[in-house]
């Protein structure tokens, strides 16, 4: 890629708020990382399906960190089953879904990766393969698509 394509690139943080769309979900806070080759988004209950001979996948989401109430459920087409080393280096087999990102107002499909990501700071981590040669990553900032609103809601109980 030329000096010039890169200089006119937009400019994300590594921490941004994205929509997916095909998923019901607004807004979802995610860490973006250079260092990570696929992006991953928090799934559970993973039930696997067939339709019209095609493998389905429906899962729960939860979209808000440290919010259990609020939970989502999803269905999306299988594109594949791979295998992905966590950061800990254990690999697993996860499956693999094709679904449309919103950023800065520019939305695209983007692979992701469903695991259990409730142990992690974010639900969602958007890797390189994702935003390489759409997006420059400014490492030292956040939000470059702004922060959404914030409701008073309720402390939840443990």
């Amino acid at each position: 890629m030329a000096k010039r394509e890169k200089a006119s690139l937009p400019i994300i943080g590594w921490r941004e708020w994205v929509g997916l769309p095909d998923l019901g979900i607004a807004q979802i806070k995610v860490k973006v990382d250079t260092g990570a080759r696929s992006s991953s988004l928090h799934a559970s209950g993973l039930e696997f399906f067939q339709r019209e001979g095609v493998q389905w996948v429906r899962f729960q989401m939860q979209p808000v960190q440290r919010r259990r109430s609020r939970s989502l459920t999803a269905e999306a087409p299988v594109f594949e089953m791979r295998s992905v080393r966590s950061s800990s280096g254990k690999a697993s087999l996860r499956p693999v879904i094709i679904t449309n990102v919103t950023l800065l107002g520019i939305t695209w499909p983007v692979e992701l990766t469903l695991a259990s990501r409730d142990k992690m700071g974010f639900r969602m981590l958007l890797g390189r393969e994702a935003f390489r040669r759409r997006f420059l990553v400014d490492a030292g900032k956040s939000y470059y698509g702004g922060k959404p609103q914030r409701t008073k809601q309720p402390k939840e109980s443990t």
